[in-house]
């Protein structure tokens, strides 16, 4: 009796293929099977940038029909940018927004795109990173990591409680760095100055304390809005020192687990959504300087020729620095001043 059971199923397979309910039902759970994307930003709930980043997970999940949904944690919650990486890798997390300073813990060299004083405009630094971005994207993948979109973070600029007049002034204040930053540790080495190391989750409390370790920090003009720090600053410098990277990254161990529409679903949006952050990026740090301006900070130290040349001085020992560290690869760092020689003189 059980064999004659079995030969019919067998037969009804061949003959009416999904006809057999037991099978129809796993195929059909196969197909619409779910995966959860938990993704980790510093950036403040609330915002531009943010605004963008729940739009790209909205349509990621209306065109997977559900199977693909975000989790997210903005505002860092999930703490700085170390603490996100380390749940990535230890599969809390499987993905983030980075700033260059996360960048620089997964593919440290793609950060020769931040390097300060280098690059004059943003017109610039577009046609280098475009040409870089597939070496870019193969090193990330190199580490762990499936790169998504390209954001900026934007124009950096000093924010003091003090004013800042010259590079010597400058060397007298209470400097934050971000803990660990290898950028921010060789350029301080060339500059002479001496600064407080700490996680960026604690910036606003050193400024609001009576007895604060730190009077000066750095961040985009939209950056220092965002994050409240400049209800506690009075002035802030004129030029820029760079163009700040970020990137919206998922790790490998999830993506490749993705059936391959999904993966191309992820890339492309991310893409987009990376692109739509740099329009927001530029349009609001345009913007926030005016508001900056009208909530009390005076904008100041515009650089003569002698400091200029002085600060190109400290950027290429600081290069040469973090190029012997091998934390930006002499190949890639050659090749991004080669591209930046070519795109210069076809503008001249």
């Amino acid at each position: 009796m059980v064999l004659n059971r079995f030969f019919t199923c067998i037969i009804v397979i061949l003959l009416f293929g999904h006809a057999v309910p037991g099978l129809a039902v796993a195929a059909n759970n196969s197909s619409k099977a779910q995966y959860t994307l938990k993704f980790a930003t510093l950036i403040p709930a609330d915002t531009a940038w943010m605004t963008e980043i729940d739009r790209w997970a909205a349509e990621v999940y209306k065109k997977s029909n559900g199977r693909l949904k975000f989790k997210i944690y903005p505002g860092g919650v999930m703490g700085d940018e170390p603490d996100v990486l380390r749940k990535i890798r230890s599969r809390q997390l499987q993905g983030a927004f980075f700033t260059g300073y996360g960048v620089g813990r997964i593919y440290s060299s793609a950060r020769v795109l931040e390097m300060p004083f280098l690059f004059k405009n943003t017109d610039e630094s577009d046609f280098v990173r475009d040409h870089l971005m597939s070496e870019i994207e193969a090193g990330f993948r190199f580490k762990g990591f499936e790169l998504l979109g390209w954001p900026e973070i934007g124009s950096i600029h000093f924010f003091s409680k003090k004013p800042i007049r010259s590079l010597d002034e400058l060397k007298t204040r209470r400097i934050w760095l971000w803990q660990g930053d290898p950028v921010g540790e060789a350029f301080s080495r060339a500059a002479g100055v001496s600064p407080v190391s700490l996680s960026i989750i604690d910036v606003y409390t050193q400024l609001t304390a009576k007895h604060g370790s730190i009077d000066t920090v750095y961040n985009s003009t939209f950056g220092a809005l965002t994050m409240q720090w400049h209800t506690k600053l009075s002035y802030a410098t004129n030029v820029s020192m760079t163009n700040a990277i970020g990137s919206l990254v998922v790790s490998n161990r999830f993506f490749k687990k993705l059936p391959e529409d999904l993966q191309q679903l992820l890339k492309t949006t991310g893409k987009k959504a990376g692109e739509a952050i740099n329009n927001i990026t530029r349009r609001d740090n345009q913007q926030s300087i005016t508001l900056l301006k009208e909530s009390g900070i005076q904008f100041m130290w515009d650089w003569n020729d002698q400091e200029k040349q002085e600060m190109l001085s400290i950027r290429d020992k600081a290069a040469d620095d973090l190029i012997r560290s091998d934390y930006i690869s002499k190949k890639m760092f050659t090749r991004t001043t080669t591209l930046l020689d070519e795109f210069r003189s076809k503008q001249q």
